[in-house]
Parts: C-alpha cells; structure tokens; sequence
C-alpha cells in the first residue's frame, strides 16, 4: 500500500515542498488571515464559532496563495489580491461545509465536521453565509472580470455537487464522467484562484490564460491524488479517515479502473459493496487488492503527473522569476504526497 509524504521544510535535493510559496507569500497572507477573522465575524454567535472550526483547522490555504503569488509575480502592489484571496478562501471553506453535509462526513482535517457539532443546517447555512462575504469582497474590489471569473467558478462547483450526485453509487460510470465531476468541483475553484490575480495586475490575457490553465491542471493533479491517498494514505495526513471514500459509496478512479478491468465476478463485488452498501471494512480490504491487482492507484498517479506536466507548460512561457519557480514546485508537491 502507498505510504504518504507531505514534508514542509526540506531542501531542493529532497522531495518538492510549498514552502517557498509560504514564504514568498507570508506578509499578505497575514493580511489574509486578519480580513478571514474580521470577515467571518457576526452579531449570530453561531456563524463565528462554524466558521472558525474549519478556517482555524490547520488547511494548507494553497488556493489563496495561489491567488496572491498570480498577482505579485505580474508586479501588483495594491490590497485588491488580498480580498481575492480571501474570497476565495471562503469559497473554498463554504464548499467544505456543504461537501460534509452531503457526504455525512464524520473527520475533516482530523477533527469533527462542523455537522458533527452544530448540525447539518448550520453548516449548509453558515457556508451559504460565507459565500454571501465572499462576493461582498468580490464587489468591493471593483472588477467586473474577477466578478465574472469568481461567481462563475462558484457556478460550475454547484454544478459539479450535483454531477457528482447524479453519478454517486454508479458503477457505470466513466473515467470522462468522473473528470468532470473533479474538473467542475475541485480544478475550476484553483483555476479561478490563479486566474484573477493577473486580472487585477492588468498583465495581458495570453498570461491571464497561462494562468487559468495552470491553475485547472493542478487542481485535477491534485484531486487525482487526493484520491490515491483515500486508499493508501494514513488519516493524519489526509485530513479524514482511509478508506471514506470507499466507506461513503464514492466513485473515484482507482475504482473506475479497476471496477472495468476486473472479471465479471469482480465487478459484481464492486456493485456490491458500492451499489449495494456493502463498503464496509472487510470489502474494504478486499477493494484495496483489486486495485492494487489491476493497478487502480499507479495509473491514477500517472493519470496526476500527465496533468501536472500540463500545468507546468502552462506556465513556460512566462518571465522567470521566484513565484514562478514556486508555482512550478507546488506542482511536484502536489503529486508527491504519494510515494
């Protein structure tokens, strides 16, 4: 089984860290990190103390940086990056609170959800609360085509949790079908986070594309691995328990592959256990062989690296620069949280 490595602090010669983009962004991200506090707050007792149980969890914030370091790599010097940022933090954060009341989810980063403790209704509202401040700072930032990027990306993410509805518990579906659930709920919140930072320093639209489209891949490189550490990461680092996925009925592709390379009698265990409920912990080792036999976790791996090479000729053609090299190492951080 995959083991998981998710180092912060090592060298150029040991394995891709994002920590030359924490650093790289450490200032504005302080400014972030106040305005997610003063943004967050409410006269509704409530809405504070969800908000803060997921946004003080321990997340990475890699989509906010993403937004920060697109902006400053194009020289911008203003404050209307750190409200995008920020904005897309919360869109992020709402999208979390939603996923877990939808997917009954018990862990997320390793403590309860927020359903856990308050209730399914206050999640699915304080999350619509954050999306409303999310696109109060939209509108306070004065772009009509960073407007137009954002509340389209949080378009296609509900879109995307309905896809991925229609398709739940479906053995049938496809490795095209489940890209696009993953391209609309994941890669299209990262594009759009790497898309509005050359909007709001006004660069040229070739380099706003490069952008967009670095952004898209790295978030389906990095759902693709998400997915592999579901079956072969540890709980500690995933965020959530191994194997909820599984245990939750999802379709990803390691199942995908390995559902439609297996015998007959394979795949009528597969039926059972996804289609039929049957996913519980003994069915969850014997899942774990079939795709372990039939290579589910190595070829979505290689799936991850094909689109982690696109992201990183999106980015070719640009000056270089720090923020770009980091940019380019969040890539192979990304992917190498599986070894």
């Amino acid at each position: 089984m995959l083991g998981v490595v998710i180092p912060l602090e090592d060298s150029k010669n040991k394995q891709a860290s994002v920590k030359p983009l924490v650093d790289l962004t450490k200032a504005d991200m302080e400014r972030v990190n106040q305005l997610i506090l003063s943004k967050a707050g409410s006269d509704v007792q409530m809405i504070p103390e969800v908000a803060n149980h997921l946004i003080s969890s321990g997340g990475k914030r890699l989509r906010p940086m993403l937004t920060l370091a697109s902006a400053a790599m194009f020289g911008f010097t203003g404050d209307a990056h750190i409200k995008l940022a920020t904005a897309v933090e919360f869109m992020h954060t709402a999208t979390l609170l939603h996923d877990d009341v939808v997917d009954e989810s018990d862990l997320r980063r390793g403590k309860s959800t927020a359903r856990m403790i308050w209730g399914n209704q206050a999640s699915v509202l304080v999350g619509d609360f954050l999306l409303g401040q999310a696109f109060r700072m939209m509108v306070d930032v004065g772009s009509l085509d960073a407007l137009d990027v954002l509340s389209t990306a949080a378009s296609v993410i509900a879109e995307g949790e309905v896809l991925q509805l229609s398709v739940a518990k479906n053995m049938e579906t496809t490795e095209d079908d489940y890209l696009s659930v993953i391209r609309a709920k994941t890669a299209a919140l990262f594009a759009a986070a790497a898309e509005v930072g050359p909007i709001v320093a006004k660069t040229d639209k070739a380099s706003r594309n490069a952008l967009k489209s670095y952004g898209m891949n790295l978030g389906l490189a990095f759902q693709l691995v998400d997915d592999v550490l579901d079956y072969g990461g540890k709980a500690a680092d995933l965020g959530k328990n191994t194997g909820d996925d599984f245990r939750e009925g999802k379709i990803t592709l390691p199942v995908i592959l390995s559902y439609r390379r297996g015998t007959a009698e394979e795949r009528s265990f597969w039926r059972e256990a996804i289609e039929g409920g049957e996913s519980n912990d003994q069915n969850l080792e014997k899942a774990l062989g079939l795709i372990t036999r039939y290579g589910g976790l190595t070829d979505t791996i290689a799936r991850a690296q094909h689109y982690g090479t696109i992201a990183r000729d999106a980015l070719a053609p640009l000056p270089e620069s720090p923020w770009k090299d980091a940019l380019l190492e969040v890539i192979d951080f990304c992917i190498g949280r599986v070894s």
